[in-house]
């Protein structure tokens, strides 16, 4: 059996502002909907389920962000996502400079949850909350061919 991963989905507060965010680190817009209906019930498990979606992709063309805002039903507010919780833990993508992109981070208000590492001379890295409490790590590889 061939399998790949398709995409990663992430619920956000504010569709717009998170695909600001992420279209400034360097992803693109692939599409934008609004779905709703007997197929995204059966699909999500949700009965009346209204969202309005987006998809990003990499550069690479590789990577896919599914990012969905609901309408209905009503979202529901958790604490952020520490880094040691069980279940969804956080989006990573590599950057060839890491302080550019935390740079573009900042300006969406976006800063290291407690600085930037180095890990074993091979990655600069670190994690930041995004839009929506969203844990993003950014990796900058330091051994580049």
């Amino acid at each position: 059996m061939a399998i790949k991963l398709e995409n990663v989905a992430i619920a956000v507060r504010d569709l717009d502002e998170t695909i600001a965010f992420f279209t400034d680190l360097g992803l693109s817009v692939l599409g934008r909907d609004t779905v709703s209906g007997e197929w995204t019930d059966t699909a999500v498990g949700l009965d009346g389920n209204h969202a309005k979606i987006a998809m990003l992709q990499t550069p690479d063309g590789h990577g896919r962000l599914e990012l969905f805002e609901y309408i209905h039903p009503d979202a529901i507010e958790t604490e952020p996502t520490l880094p040691n919780e069980i279940g969804m833990h956080r989006v990573a993508f590599s950057v060839d400079d890491l302080d550019a992109a935390l740079e573009v981070a900042a300006r969406h208000g976006c800063h290291p949850l407690r600085g930037v590492a180095t890990y074993e001379d091979v990655y600069r890295l670190t994690y930041v909350r995004g839009p929506s409490g969203i844990i993003v790590m950014l990796a900058e590889e330091l051994r580049k061919a």
